[in-house]
C-alpha cells in the first residue's frame, strides 16, 4: 500500500503527530506493535506549553478530564525515610493555583493553559483513542515494523506475517531501542555513564508513605524515588541496581531494605527493568524518514522532559511535512526540523541532568556523613530545579533557517519564568483580548498574520496569491500590541514567530518564501 505518512509508534508523540498532521488534513497510517496502551505510566506531568499545543488540537480539556485532581500541589519531598521529618519539600504549585497567577495577569508572562499531571499510560489510552476515531487516520495496531528499504516500511503481525508500507515519508516514534533509528543507522551516544534501574508499579494503602503529608515525588538518601501517581494508592519506586534489573529476585524487598519499614504492598501490577541514559540522536533525518520522541532523545524521567519534548517534536514535524506534501512548503522546510528541535533537545538533556545530580549528591552526602543542616542548606539551594518554566516556555529556534532573524541583542532568558516577547524564533506570549478571548485561539491552522496596525491585509493577501496559507488576524487592542512589540507580527502553526515588523518590508514575498522553505522565485 501506498500512504504519505507512516509514523510507526502510537504512544503520546505518534498519536499527536497523527493528528497533527489530521489537523492539516493529511493522512496517516500509525502502525504499533501492541494491541493495547502499557500498563506501567511511564511518564506523568505535561507542562503548560504541552497543554497549549494540545489545545490547539481540542486535546486540552479531553486531557484533563482524566488527570489527577488539578488542586492538589506537587511537591518534591527530601527524606532519610518516614521515622524522621523531611530534610526538604520544594513546594510545587497545583494546576489550579497556577491557572489563577495566569488570569490574574495578562501581560504575556503567563501560559494559557497550566501544567497537569496525568499517568502516562492513561495519556497514551487517551490519545489512542482520538487516533483511533480520527477518519484521516489509519490506525493499525499489533504490527511490528522490521525494517527499512528506502521509503518502503517492512511490518509484521503476531504470526510473523508481513507486508510491505511504502510512505512519501517515514516517522519513527517507537521509543528508545527505535528500530527505525537502527535501520537508517543513526547514532545515539550517551552523555554520561548509564545506569541500569528496577522500577515497581503497584498498590499500597500503608500510611507510612503518607508519614509527613501528601508528596508528589519523594527521594530518599538511599535511592528510592517515590511517585505518587493518582494521589491514592496507586505508586512507582524506582531505585539504581547492580546489575540487569529484569533479574532482580525480590524487588519488593529491595525496596522494603531501602526505605527501612515494611512496606505494606496491596497488589505489584508491574516490575519493569530499564537503563537510564542521557542521550540525542546525531541526527533526526535520513531522506524521507524521520525520528522523534524518544527515538530522537533520551531522558531519565527527572524535570518532566520525556514526553513534553517528544510532542513538541511532533507538532514542529506534523506542520512542515503537511506543508510539504500540500506544496507550500519548500525542502528546507524539513530540514529545519532538526535544526530548530535538536538543539531543545541537547538542552533539556543538560537540564535533566541537573537534577539528576542534585539526587545522586543527595545521596552521596548522606552517606558520607553530611548533617541535616547542611544537606537543607544544599537541597534549598537547589530548590529552583522545579521552578523551570522558562525551560518549557523559552525555546527559541535560534539556528532555524526558516525564521527571519534579526540582529541586535537577544532579550533575556530566565529560567524559571516566561519572558514576553515576539523575538523571532521563539514562542509568541499568550494574551488575552479586551473581549476576553485568547489570542492563541483566534490563530489559523497556518500561519497567522496578526496585524495591530490595520494596515497588513494587502500582505497577508499577498502571501494567500503567492501559494502559502496565511490567516490575517486584525487586531484592535493597545494592551496586547504592547506585548507583542510590533504592528505585524507573522505566527507559525506552533504558535512560534517566524517575522516581525512595523511595516511589511519590500521584499515582503522574499520573507514568505524564506519562512516557507521555498527557493525564492
Amino acid at each position: 500500500m501506498l500512504t504519505d505518512v507512516l509514523i510507526v509508534g502510537a504512544g503520546p508523540v505518534g498519536s499527536v503527530l497523527a493528528l497533527e498532521l489530521a489537523r492539516h488534513d493529511v493522512a496517516s497510517v500509525v502502525v504499533e506493535r501492541s494491541a493495547a496502551p502499557p500498563l506501567f505510566p511511564k511518564m506523568d506531568y505535561l507542562n503548560g506549553r504541552t497543554m497549549e499545543l494540545l489545545r490547539r488540537l481540542g486535546l486540552a480539556e479531553r486531557v484533563r478530564d482524566r488527570c489527577v485532581d488539578p488542586t492538589l500541589s506537587g511537591n518534591f519531598v527530601w527524606t532519610t525515610g518516614p521515622a524522621d521529618p523531611p530534610i526538604s519539600v520544594w513546594y510545587g504549585p497545583s494546576p489550579a493555583e497556577k491557572a489563577a497567577r495566569s488570569r490574574a495577569v495578562n501581560d504575556g508572562s503567563a501560559p494559557l493553559e497550566s501544567h497537569q499531571r496525568i499517568p502516562g499510560n492513561v495519556l497514551e489510552e487517551t490519545l489512542r483513542d482520538a487516533v483511533r476515531a480520527h477518519p484521516l487516520v489509519d490506525l493499525r495496531e499489533g504490527l511490528t515494523c522490521t525494517g527499512i528499504d528506502g521509503d518502503v516500511a517492512l511490518v509484521a503481525d503476531g504470526t510473523g506475517a508481513g507486508h510491505a508500507i511504502r510512505a512519501r515519508f517515514l516517522v519513527g516514534c517507537d521509543g528508545a531501542g527505535s528500530a527505525v533509528r537502527r535501520a537508517i543507522g543513526v547514532g545515539m551516544p550517551v552523555a554520561a555513564p548509564t545506569t541500569q534501574r528496577c522500577s515497581i508499579y503497584f498498590r499500597s494503602a500503608d500510611p507510612r508513605l503518607r508519614t509527613h503529608g501528601r508528596a508528589f515525588v519523594t527521594s530518599t538518601t538511599t535511592g528510592v524515588t517515590l511517585v505518587s501517581r493518582d494521589e491514592r494508592d496507586l505508586w512507582t519506586a524506582s531505585f539504581q541496581v547492580d546489575t540487569e534489573a529484569s533479574e532482580v529476585d525480590d524487588p519488593v524487598g529491595v525496596l522494603r531494605d531501602k526505605l527501612g519499614f515494611g512496606l505494606e504492598v496491596g497488589e505489584v501490577l508491574s516490575v519493569s527493568g530499564w537503563q537510564g541514559a542521557l542521550a540525542v540522536a546525531d541526527r533526526y533525518r535520513a531522506g524521507p524518514v524521520f525520528l522523534a520522541g524518544d527515538a530522537a532523545h533520551r531522558y531519565y524521567p527527572f524535570g518532566g522532559h520525556g514526553a513534553n519534548t517528544g510532542v513538541a517534536d511532533a507538532v514542529d514535524l506534523g506542520w512542515k511535512l503537511a506543508a510539504r506534501l500540500h506544496g507550500w512548503g519548500g525542502e528546507s522546510l524539513l530540514d529545519s526540523y532538526e535544526a530548530e528541535r535538536r538543539p531543545v533537545a541537547v538542552f533539556n538533556r543538560e537540564m535533566c541532568a541537573n537534577l539528576l545530580e542534585v539526587a545522586r549528591r543527595f545521596g552521596g552526602l548522606a552517606a558520607a556523613g553530611a548533617s541535616r543542616a547542611q544537606l537543607a542548606g544544599f537541597l534549598e539551594e537547589e530548590s529552583g530545579q522545579i521552578a523551570n518554566t522558562g525551560i518549557h516556555f523559552g525555546h527559541r529556534y535560534a539556528r532555524s533557517p526558516v525564521v527571519a532573524h534579526e540582529d541586535g541583542p537577544e532579550p533575556a532568558w530566565r529560567m524559571h519564568e516566561i519572558v514576553p516577547t515576539t523575538w523571532p524564533g521563539g514562542r509568541a506570549p499568550s494574551v488575552r483580548l479586551a473581549d476576553g478571548t485568547a489570542l492563541f485561539d483566534r490563530l489559523g491552522p497556518a500561519f497567522t498574520l496578526v496585524d495591530f496596525s490595520g494596515a497588513g491585509e494587502v500582505a497577508a493577501k499577498e502571501a494567500v496569491r503567492h501559494g502559502v496559507p496565511v490567516t490575517y488576524l486584525p487586531v484592535d487592542d493597545p494592551a496586547a500590541r504592547a506585548v507583542w512589540e510590533r504592528d505585524l507580527v507573522l505566527v507559525r502553526p506552533d504558535q512560534h514567530v517566524a517575522w516581525r515588523g512595523d511595516t511589511a518590508p519590500d521584499d515582503w514575498l522574499g520573507i514568505v518564501d524564506l519562512v516557507s522553505g521555498r527557493e525564492p522565485r
